[in-house]
C-alpha cells in the first residue's frame, strides 16, 4: 500500500525492505531513511526524471558533496535548500506520494 502521509511512510520503516509496488522515488527514500545511502543511491541515478534528480542531489548534499548536489540540484530545476536533510527528506517524501 502507498503511504499516504509522511508518518505512514515512517511507519514503514520497521520493515527489511520497501513494498516492491512502491514507485522507484518512494524506495530511493526509503533506503536513504531506513541508514542506507548506497541503496538510495543506486535507485537514485538510474532515475531519469526531475524527482530522480533531486533525490540525487539530496544524497550528494547529505554525503556532504556540496558541489555534486548543487549540480544535480540545478538538473532538478531547484535551488541548494537551507532546510535541514529531516525538513527536506519529508518534502520529498510528501512529493513522491503526491506525483
Amino acid at each position: 500500500m502507498i503511504p499516504k502521509t509522511f508518518n505512514n511512510f515512517q511507519d514503514t520503516l520497521n520493515s527489511s525492505e520497501p513494498p516492491a509496488a512502491w514507485s522507484l522515488a518512494l524506495q530511493s527514500l526509503w533506503w536513504d531513511a531506513k541508514g542506507n545511502w548506497d541503496a538510495s543511491h543506486n535507485i537514485a541515478q538510474d532515475m531519469n526524471s526531475t524527482m530522480g534528480n533531486w533525490i540525487h542531489a539530496y544524497l550528494h548534499r547529505k554525503e556532504g558533496d556540496d558541489w555534486n548536489a548543487g549540480y544535480w540540484y540545478r538538473q532538478a530545476g531547484r535551488s541548494f535548500p537551507e532546510s535541514t536533510f529531516e525538513e527536506e527528506l519529508q518534502e520529498l517524501v510528501e512529493s513522491a506520494i503526491n506525483t
